[in-house]
């Protein structure tokens, strides 16, 4: 797995970096074209976006784990290079015979969040455009179990794109750390988590507003807001699609399986404790 890395991310550091410069008149936006690696771009004022996003976790290591995560966001560009995004999330959980956890069925607000995007440079500017993603959030619902919690997290991000060629081939690397901090309803003390996350993506025209690509993600997960304690990795591989329904919305889709993974002190192939078989992304935006 850690081959994999390697090989990985050095090829897409490459792609983004030896690609020649690029006209900027293509008009191809590449915040979404991807699955869960983002482009750099952030929109200007006065356009707004309002997005939903639909995340499903599927699969533990027994018995039945479906959980869903939707978000609902309103994207707002103060200029070409800061914008402030607030969000509401919502989850439901089916629990039925997890290792470890209790059966359960739940669906609630789980929390808030806000988002805020500054453009470092432009793809016009360097050779790969470059975008600091902050996401700051409060959390009713622990992630991982679906049980009442009071919860605080802190993501950063790196989100960088090229096209490759012009209008037609897109690339995007995102180095991501996020950590949190939970109480659990009814459990003494609190629960310290933080991972790491390298994704990178590759995106290929098809017709006139419609993106099929691949996507590969590594994810490490700790216990402990500072990668104290290493829990468990895992590698995902995926297709993702994107498509303009009209002028002003879009949808993209991309679907994640666990090809890789190790867990802390255990000698399985998958880690399926600290995170999914299958992950899977649906987003539709509009813009008014």
């Amino acid at each position: 797995m850690k081959r994999l890395l390697s090989r990985f991310a050095p090829l897409l550091a490459a792609v983004l970096l030896s690609a020649p410069a690029l006209a900027s008149d293509h008009g191809v936006d590449t915040e979404h074209l991807f699955g869960f690696t983002e482009g750099s771009d952030i929109g200007a004022p006065p356009e707004k976006e309002l997005e939903s996003e639909t995340t499903a976790r599927l699969g533990k290591r027994g018995g039945a784990f479906r959980a869903v995560d939707s978000a609902l966001v309103l994207k707002v560009p103060l200029s070409d290079r800061f914008r402030l995004a607030p969000g509401l999330a919502f989850a439901g959980y089916t629990l039925r015979g997890v290792p470890g956890l209790d059966d359960r069925e739940v669906a609630a607000l789980a929390g808030g969040f806000i988002e805020t995007r500054a453009r470092i440079f432009t793809r016009e500017e360097a050779p790969f455009g470059l975008t600091l993603n902050t996401v700051v959030g409060a959390s009713r619902l622990d992630a991982a179990t679906g049980l009442g919690a009071r919860g605080v997290s802190v993501e950063a991000g790196l989100l960088m794109d090229r096209e490759i060629v012009p209008g037609e081939v897109v690339a995007g690397l995102n180095l991501v750390y996020a950590l949190g901090r939970s109480r659990l309803d009814g459990i003494a003390g609190d629960q310290q988590a933080s991972n790491l996350e390298v994704s990178g993506a590759v995106a290929k025209r098809f017709g006139p507003g419609f993106f099929l690509g691949l996507e590969a993600r590594y994810l490490r997960a700790y216990s402990g807001l500072g990668l104290d304690r290493f829990a468990g990795q895992a590698v995902y591989l995926g297709p993702t699609l994107y498509k303009e329904l009209t002028e002003e919305t879009w949808m993209s889709f991309t679907w994640g399986t666990q090809v890789s993974g190790s867990e802390a002190r255990a000698g399985e192939d998958r880690d399926l404790t600290n995170f999914d078989r299958h992950q899977v992304r649906l987003r539709i935006g509009t813009h008014f």
